[in-house]
């Protein structure tokens, strides 16, 4: 008995979907640590808490899948407690506890102090904005918004996050402060909706605002745009990306569709003409931008002639970057009333249609960058290469810039110049160019 009342605990947080999910898990593990607990993140530890993504179904099924893998680890005694939270504990609580019962308490998006308090700590106030950060030291996401006020007709999140909510700029600039110190040199901002940022609590969209308080921060080099929404899109933020040398060249605005029937079916509140000429407005004011963009294929009601009026587009607009996704139809959404038409291979099918597509473009694309030079910051050494980035690409979705580590020493977390001599689709490599 005595053996067991002195093993000390070890909290592993293991976390699953976007980068809000990891955001939430560094404030719960900032947390935990004020509290002195021993916490790690996806290592070994024998309690253990599932921060869960509810978004569509590869992601429910994944959640589902690691929070089974846990009770049965613990019904083996290889861990003594499993707490589940997140978006999918959010959204499908009852029907958990009643699946899986062995699961020690499950908790939604906003209990986290009731999350602390389950593992024997206080959620301390005075801790606004301290996080362990789980991404290279290098950078860090910032998350200025929770929620959203949005009507898409596919969408769960605000069923999962509530309405929007933005953080006010003071307190972001001070957690900016602070992740600097701790040697971080690149913000990467998400929200469930960027250009929304501010309406609720100073009446005017404000990201303008906030990122020319942002780029006062000293240590920070680099801030990047994730997940603008079109519609209602301030255009001052176009002329702080311009002006600003800090601010990344780079926008990642979800467009979803282009056919107007699509679009109106998806309540987007746009249209072909208005999101082409949003597009065209971005690369006049910013010509050097980068565009990353999510597309949805097999939507309710998608014929073949909407899909064709898709594919024409994405060749017309040729975008830096791109993603596309099969929809998937989602309980308490709008557009589950509609029917679920697009059988799952057309589905696939258009979807990989797509990225042929666009690997085609980005291989293009790429081609133009060989001889010249980027400021690139590198994130890590994998095998014999150092992996760095350029400012047109985001952290493990977008393009990488290999460099030989056998004949090239570079330091993790820099900001070099390096030279392309070679480029792939979705890979580039490179060279160090010395200083004369």
């Amino acid at each position: 008995m005595r053996t067991k009342s002195l093993k000390k605990n070890k909290i592993n947080v293991v976390t699953l979907g976007c980068s809000k999910n990891i955001y939430d898990s560094e404030v719960l593990m900032g947390q935990l640590k004020a509290n002195k607990k021993e916490v790690v993140h996806e290592e070994e530890g024998n309690i253990v808490v599932i921060n869960t993504c509810g978004f569509i179904d590869n992601a429910k099924e994944q959640s589902v899948n690691t929070i089974l893998e846990y009770a049965q680890k613990k019904e083996e005694g290889i861990v003594d407690k499993v707490f589940v939270t997140g978006c999918l504990s959010e959204r499908y609580k009852p029907d958990l506890q009643k699946e899986i019962p062995n699961v020690d308490q499950y908790f939604g998006t906003t209990e986290m102090p009731s999350l602390l308090k389950a593992l024997g700590a206080d959620y301390k106030h005075e801790l606004l904005g301290e996080r362990v950060t789980t991404t290279p030291k290098n950078y860090a996401f910032l998350k200025i918004a929770e929620g959203c006020d949005r009507p898409c007709s596919f969408c769960a999140i605000p069923l999962m996050r509530g309405g929007h909510k933005s953080t006010p700029i003071e307190q972001l600039v001070k957690e900016a402060q602070g992740l600097a110190r701790d040697g971080v040199k690149e913000l990467i901002l998400i929200a469930q909706d960027l250009t929304y940022y501010g309406l609720d609590i100073y009446k005017k969209r404000a990201l303008a605002e906030l990122l020319r308080e942002l780029v006062k921060v000293d240590g920070i080099e680099w801030i990047r745009l994730h997940y603008a929404f079109p519609t209602g899109f301030p255009e001052d933020v176009l002329d702080v990306i311009k002006e600003e040398p800090k601010v990344c060249n780079y926008i990642d605005i979800p467009l979803q569709h282009i056919s107007d029937d699509l679009l109106k079916s998806m309540r987007r509140g746009t249209t072909h003409k208005k999101t082409t000429d949003l597009i065209h407005k971005f690369r006049e004011i910013v010509p050097q931008m980068a565009i990353r963009t999510t597309l949805i294929v097999g939507y309710p009601g998608e014929t073949e002639a909407h899909f064709q009026e898709l594919k024409d587009w994405v060749r017309e607009m040729r975008f830096e970057r791109l993603g596309a996704f099969t929809y998937s139809h989602e309980e308490n959404t709008h557009a589950y009333s509609l029917e679920d038409d697009v059988p799952e291979e057309v589905k696939q099918e258009r979807a990989n249609e797509i990225m042929e597509i666009q690997s085609q473009i980005s291989w293009e694309l790429n081609q133009q960058k060989i001889g010249k030079v980027f400021k690139c910051v590198i994130d890590r050494k994998e095998g014999n290469y150092f992996v760095g980035r350029t400012e047109y690409d985001s952290p493990d979705v977008d393009n990488e810039v290999l460099i030989d580590a056998t004949k090239y020493y570079l330091k993790t977390g820099d900001f070099t110049q390096i030279k392309i001599n070679q480029a792939e689709d979705f890979d580039l490599y490179g060279e160090p160019v010395t200083e004369e």
